[in-house]
């Protein structure tokens, strides 16, 4: 758990680095991932899901970023997001 709240703030972080704008919402059923709105980009998390749940969601919008590459990481979230290039 903890290597997963752990990896959420990172994550959470390096998105806001990007420049994506993250919505942390209860949604209901949807999920959540990244969009665009008013030409900015964005990613939803539902405060519904578990930790883990969101965790996922965002290493998803973030591994289709290629700028993603070019960033400082620590070890365990370059391993996650490079799982889920590959």
């Amino acid at each position: 758990m903890a290597d997963t709240l752990g990896l959420l703030e990172e994550s959470l972080q390096l998105a806001r680095d990007l420049g994506y704008r993250v919505r942390e919402e209860a949604l209901g059923d949807l999920p959540g991932g990244s969009c665009s709105l008013g030409g900015a980009p964005h990613i939803l998390l539902n405060l519904e899901q578990p930790s883990a749940d969101r965790l996922d969601i965002l290493l998803r919008s973030l591994a289709a970023d290629p700028r993603v590459t070019e960033q400082p990481l620590s070890r365990l979230l370059r391993a996650r997001l490079d799982a889920i290039v590959k």
